[in-house]
C-alpha cells in the first residue's frame, strides 16, 4: 500500500513539471524576460481589415466593440463602415434637420442623428431610422389626421399624455359617425412595410400614481365591426375589418381589448426602387347611423419595414 502510494506521488510530482513545462514554453511565445508581449494581438489588427468585419455586423455591435482598442475605435468611425448601415434616401431624411444640426457631419453621427425622430408636417409625423437594421420607419399622429366631429368637443377631446409618442391623442365621447382619415407622402426606400393604427378603448389617467382606466363612455364597439383600410400611389390595396371590443360571449373570461393599447394591422405594400416618392391614404370607420359608439382613444398610424414589425410584436426588437 505505501509502494502504491509513493508511485503516486512521484506520478503527480512529473505531470506537474511537464504542465509547468508547457505553459513556460507557451509564455515564451508571448512574452519577453521582462513580460512584454511578443505575439500579435487584437491591436496589431490592420484597421482596413477592421473596417471589413464591422460592415456585417449591426450597428450597436460596433458600438460595443469599439471599446476594444484603438484600431478597433478607428474603424468603429470610418465612414465605408456607416455608409453602409444608412439607407440609399438618408439624404431626404437630412433635408427634415435644420442645417446646422447636419453640417460636416460624419457617417456615424448621421447615422445617430437619423435614428433619433425627426418631426414634420408641423411636428404631426415623425420619420426615423431603426437603430439595428438602419431601415425607415414613420409616426403620423392623430393631429395629422382628418378627424370628423374633431372640433366639437361634445363629441372629440384631446388628451395629454406620456403614452403617445407624441404627447396628445384624440378621445372619443360619443359620436354617430366614426371616420379618421390620413395621408403621407415620402420618399420611402425600397422595402416592405405594414401599417397599422394604435387604439386605446377606454380612457386612463393616473391616481397616487397608478395607471386607471375609465369605461364610461365605452359603448357601441361590440355590435359591428370597424374598417379599416389604406391604399398607395402604385395601386396597391388593403383592409380589414375588428371588432374593437369584445364581444358579449368573451366577458365570462374578462375583456382583452380595453385599457390597452392596441395596434391593429390594416395590411402590407411593397415599395419598389423606381419609386422616387410613396403616396399612402389610410382610415378607420364605422359609419353605421343605426348606433352610437364613444370611449376610444385614437394616438397614431405606424408604416414600419414588415419583418420589423414582427420582431416587435414577437418582443424580439428593441
Amino acid at each position: 500500500m505505501y509502494r502504491n502510494k509513493s508511485k503516486y506521488r512521484r506520478r503527480r510530482r512529473r505531470e506537474g513539471r511537464e504542465k509547468g513545462s508547457m505553459g513556460a514554453s507557451i509564455s515564451n511565445l508571448t512574452e519577453g524576460t521582462n513580460g512584454t508581449a511578443l505575439g500579435p494581438g487584437l491591436g496589431d489588427i490592420p484597421e482596413s481589415c477592421v473596417a471589413c468585419v464591422f460592415t456585417y455586423l449591426t450597428p450597436p455591435e460596433i458600438c460595443n466593440l469599439a471599446r476594444l482598442n484603438r484600431a478597433f475605435r478607428g474603424a468603429a468611425s470610418s465612414d465605408s463602415v456607416w455608409e453602409m448601415k444608412l439607407p440609399t434616401n438618408y439624404h431626404d431624411l437630412l433635408d427634415l434637420v435644420p442645417p446646422q444640426r447636419s453640417q460636416n457631419l460624419s457617417k456615424k453621427y448621421i447615422f445617430a442623428l437619423l435614428s433619433r425622430p425627426i418631426p414634420f408636417d408641423d411636428g404631426n409625423k415623425e420619420v426615423w431610422l431603426d437603430r439595428v437594421t438602419g431601415r425607415v420607419c414613420m409616426a403620423i399622429s392623430a393631429k395629422g389626421m382628418a378627424i370628423t366631429g374633431i372640433d366639437d368637443r361634445r363629441y372629440w377631446n384631446w388628451v395629454s399624455t406620456e403614452e403617445s409618442r407624441f404627447h396628445i391623442v384624440a378621445y372619443l365621447q360619443q359620436i354617430w359617425w366614426f371616420e379618421v382619415d390620413g395621408v403621407v407622402k415620402f420618399p420611402l426606400p425600397a422595402d416592405m412595410y405594414t401599417l397599422s393604427f394604435r387604439l386605446h378603448l377606454g380612457r386612463f389617467s393616473k391616481r397616487l400614481g397608478r395607471r386607471v382606466s375609465s369605461f364610461e363612455h365605452t359603448h357601441g364597439w361590440d355590435i359591428k365591426p370597424v374598417k379599416f383600410e389604406f391604399s398607395a400611389s402604385d395601386g396597391q390595396l388593403a383592409s380589414c375589418e375588428h371588432y374593437l371590443d369584445d364581444t358579449e360571449q368573451d366577458y365570462e373570461n374578462g375583456n382583452h381589448k380595453r385599457g390597452c393599447w392596441i395596434d391593429y394591422k390594416v395590411g402590407e405594400f411593397i415599395v419598389s426602387a423606381s419609386e422616387p416618392t410613396t403616396e399612402v391614404r389610410f382610415s378607420v370607420k364605422q359609419i353605421d347611423c343605426t348606433h352610437s359608439k364613444g370611449g376610444l382613444c385614437v394616438d397614431s398610424v405606424f408604416i414600419i419595414p414588415t419583418d420589423l414589425k414582427e420582431r416587435k410584436g414577437r418582443g424580439t426588437l428593441k
